[in-house]
């Protein structure tokens, strides 16, 4: 079986790693966690790193961090996974969706403005599997109702976005340093992985310094054990943080790694009628998290159906995220019931991707890309 995502670690990797179980700082506490925290930022551009447990934990905190509340409005994608409405319930506030671009497969901006209400405290951009969100429009309408912007970096480490496009002050950024706040994930799967592990970024001090707050229980400075608020555990080690660090230094190698198989995917899938790819607008650097197909019209099948016949010839596959608004959990508490999101609710149905990880090799893509075209002509 050729897995859906494989990582690809290196020997200096483990060698940071037994030099913190060797020294027994193996917890919350040591030197790799601040500098892994320190170097991630200053790749994002941003001059602040807040370390949490999982990508999950770190929206949580970025969401909390800007005071969003009871009452209060976010919006976001409806196609995204269950952690970014999550994090917004879980404060007391609403997600408002909005539905995706059918190119790709990012928050449709167009709509965002029709959404903006009085309520409306922050927006969520979530970079979906590789490709940046046209921001510009997105900062603009920002501005222009005083909104925040938590921008949801998990699936585009290294990702680059231009800004300020046909002006002088036109620019290359990088995703992560274009909120007010950005999450990353660093799960198994991602670029960068310590196996689990997420972290906030942010050029704003108050709001890296709540969440350091929040990541740790809100122990009182002046008295430990004594609370005044709620925080979490969402503490992130340093054997994690060990892992970490030199990849960090070599994510031009890694992103070259990752362009170099999305090209040899699309080599041998570009001609395929039955399919389409996701794009790369000139304004992006598409990093491709995963290398994702989506079903055209025209197939008598849908992504389950092809991720079945996939898997019985030997190819792993994972299927595209179920809309927020098509979540049973979320109908049960009241939410988005009877809205209608018709972009999401295609993709969902006919998106799944391939094997991704930065370990898979020349012969595995085209072992999986001979066996996805047997199965949509069977």
């Amino acid at each position: 079986m050729i897995p859906v995502n494989e990582p690809l670690l290196e020997k200096e990797d483990f060698d940071l790693l037994k030099d913190a179980f060797d020294t027994g700082w193996i917890s919350s506490a040591g030197k790799y966690v601040e500098e892994f925290e320190n170097d991630w930022a200053e790749y994002c551009g941003c001059k602040y790193g807040v370390s949490v447990s999982n990508g999950t934990t770190a929206l949580q905190v970025a969401v909390e961090s800007l005071g969003v509340t009871s009452g209060d409005e976010v919006i976001m994608p409806s196609y995204t996974i269950i952690s970014c409405a999550m994090a917004v319930i879980r404060c007391g506030a609403t997600p408002v969706l909005i539905d995706c671009e059918p190119d790709t497969w990012c928050i449709n901006i167009n709509n965002i403005e029709s959404k903006i209400t009085s309520k409306t405290k922050a927006i969520m951009v979530v970079h979906i599997f590789g490709h940046p969100v046209d921001m510009d429009p997105v900062i603009e309408l920002a501005q222009k109702y005083k909104l925040k912007i938590i921008e949801d970096a998990a699936e585009v480490h290294g990702a680059k976005y231009l800004t300020n496009r046909n002006t002088k002050e036109e620019k290359w950024q990088m995703c992560g340093g274009l909120g007010d706040v950005s999450t990353f994930s660093f799960f198994a799967n991602k670029l960068i992985t310590t196996g689990e592990g997420g972290m906030v970024v942010t050029n704003d001090k108050e709001i890296a310094d709540r969440a350091k707050d929040l990541r740790n229980l809100c122990f009182r400075k002046d008295r430990r054990f004594k609370h005044t608020e709620l925080g979490h555990q969402f503490r992130f080690t340093n054997m994690q943080a060990a892992v970490g660090i030199n990849q960090i230094k070599r994510m031009d190698k890694i992103i070259e790694r990752k362009r170099w198989a999305a090209a040899e995917y699309r080599k041998r899938l570009g001609g395929v009628d039955s399919i389409s790819l996701q794009v790369e607008h000139a304004w992006a650097t598409n990093v491709y998290w995963v290398h994702a197909i989506l079903l055209k019209d025209t197939c008598n099948i849908d992504a389950y159906q092809l991720a079945s016949k996939l898997y019985d010839k030997g190819v792993e596959t994972r299927p595209f995220f179920l809309g927020m608004h098509d979540q049973p959990v979320f109908h049960e508490m009241g939410l988005f019931l009877n809205e209608d999101y018709p972009v999401t609710d295609y993709i969902a149905k006919n998106g799944l991707y391939l094997p991704s990880g930065l370990a898979v090799t020349l012969e595995q893509i085209e072992y999986s890309c001979n066996a996805l075209k047997e199965a949509l002509n069977e």
